[in-house]
């Protein structure tokens, strides 16, 4: 949509508004739009206006440059527990799980037009939108386990609740890629898109909802998560605490510096 214009510039993040139709790009492109503090505050903040906007009917989430979001950003680091872990349960109840719940009870559609990785919380929020359209070359990953992690932000519930617990579970335990193609032939997103064709496909999705039955859409909304949903925040609240035992763990402590260092992690178990 071509008069899309800047309502609001935060610092991680651009809040375009085009008549009822509203567009929240992530705005971190040199980190793959990766999720710190400041993103986390500024999405929130992006999110809490467009719910408050009778204006606006319906919401796009994109992310730009290459990326739609690689995951949590791991080079900022996590505040410590008195016990000297990373406090993961804290940064996932402040950062994190406030916008994915936030797309789920807004009662407007939000659409994510998935350019790039969405990877790790990455993919979470992309996968928390009602309708997902990607690029092409655009991917899914559930990183955590790569680093010793485990499945967060939502996404053991938002990826059973789409494609069943087989294929979440090869997701959640592999940790391989899942290209656009495989993702819309698994049921797990709406469509694909030729790269070039993906901005201009999503802006045309969401200026058909714009123009739709508001009401209608925030009702199937409601339904579909009482069915598909109705234990998210349990869900979220149990991915905390389950996390935060990894942040004890050797293989965490391993993964995250192999990361870090840009080589194979060596896993022990403990």
């Amino acid at each position: 949509m071509s008069d899309y214009e800047l309502a609001h510039a935060y610092e991680t993040v651009n809040l375009h508004r085009a008549g009822p139709a509203a567009r929240i790009e992530l705005n971190r492109p040199a980190r793959r739009n990766a999720w710190d503090a400041a993103l986390a505050r500024d999405l929130q903040d992006a999110l809490a206006r467009v719910a408050a906007d009778e204006e606006v009917r319906a919401v796009l989430l994109t992310g730009a440059g290459a990326g739609f979001c690689s995951g949590a950003d791991l080079a900022g680091g996590f505040d410590p527990t008195p016990d000297g872990h990373p406090d993961l349960r804290t940064s996932l109840r402040e950062r994190y799980h406030p916008a994915i719940t936030a797309i789920r009870a807004l009662p407007k559609p939000v659409v994510a037009a998935v350019n790039g990785a969405a990877a790790g919380v990455g993919c979470s929020l992309a996968l928390a939108c009602d309708l997902v359209l990607a690029g092409e070359s655009a991917y899914f990953l559930l990183a955590f386990v790569n680093i010793g992690l485990v499945p967060d932000g939502g996404s053991s519930a938002l990826i059973p609740a789409r494609i069943g617990l087989a294929r979440a579970t090869e997701l959640a335990m592999l940790g391989e890629r899942l290209p656009a193609a495989r993702a819309l032939e698994w049921g797990l997103i709406n469509a694909v898109h030729a790269d070039d064709e993906l901005a201009g496909a999503a802006d045309a999705l969401v200026a058909r909802l714009a123009a739709g039955p508001t009401l209608a859409y925030a009702g199937a909304k409601r339904q579909l998560n009482a069915w598909c949903l109705p234990g998210l925040e349990d869900q979220l609240e149990l991915e905390a605490g389950i996390q935060q035992e990894q942040a004890a763990s050797a293989d965490f402590a391993e993964g995250a510096t192999a990361f870090l260092q840009k080589r194979p992690p060596t896993f022990t178990g403990r």
